[in-house]
Order: structure tokens, then C-alpha cells, then sequence
């Protein structure tokens, strides 16, 4: 076994002017391996993994700053940079004003 316990990062956005309302909606970056809705078929690529869903498992147990390149992530997430965007399962921003 490995843990008792899952602990995810989960990488969200806002679309609102201020993040702190607590009116804002924030909407989650879906991936397109790593566990997340448990209403959706878990992935199956064995013996392969899709290696940024295998990273963000990695880093849920670590701080961001043992984990930089996940602030980069999120800044190329922000940027809506396509690159980044097609290694997500879905963009919540399609069409859409970045968050």
C-alpha cells in the first residue's frame, strides 16, 4: 500500500473581478488521468501514465515550493497558452475571458 489518506492538488479559476468575494464561482481544471469527479471512468493507459497527472500526485504530498513548476502551470493555465491547455481533460474558460 501506499497511503491511508489521498490528498490532491486541485487547480481551480475565477472568472470574477475579485477572488476574495465570497460570491465568486471558481471552476476546477479537469486532468485527464489523475482521480478526480467520482462519477467519472477512471483512466486505464497501463503499463503508461500520463505524466503530469502522475506529478500532481506526487506533489500533493510536498509545498508548492518543493514544486515550482506547478506556479508555472498555473500562470500558463491563466494565460490560456494552448500548450498547457492540451495536456488538461477540459478548460472550464473555453470561449471564455482567461481567469
Amino acid at each position: 500500500s501506499i497511503t491511508k489518506e489521498r490528498t490532491e492538488v486541485v487547480l481551480q479559476g475565477t472568472a470574477s473581478l475579485d477572488p476574495n468575494d465570497p460570491a465568486a464561482v471558481w471552476e476546477e481544471y479537469d486532468f485527464k488521468c489523475k482521480p478526480g469527479d467520482l462519477k467519472r471512468r477512471p483512466c486505464f493507459i497501463s503499463p503508461y501514465h500520463y505524466r503530469l497527472d502522475w506529478l500532481m500526485w506526487f506533489a500533493a504530498f510536498q509545498t508548492y515550493e518543493q514544486n515550482e513548476w506547478i506556479i508555472h502551470l498555473a500562470g500558463k493555465l491563466l494565460a490560456q497558452e494552448e500548450e498547457a491547455l492540451s495536456l488538461m481533460a477540459t478548460n472550464p474558460f473555453t470561449g471564455r475571458a482567461p481567469p
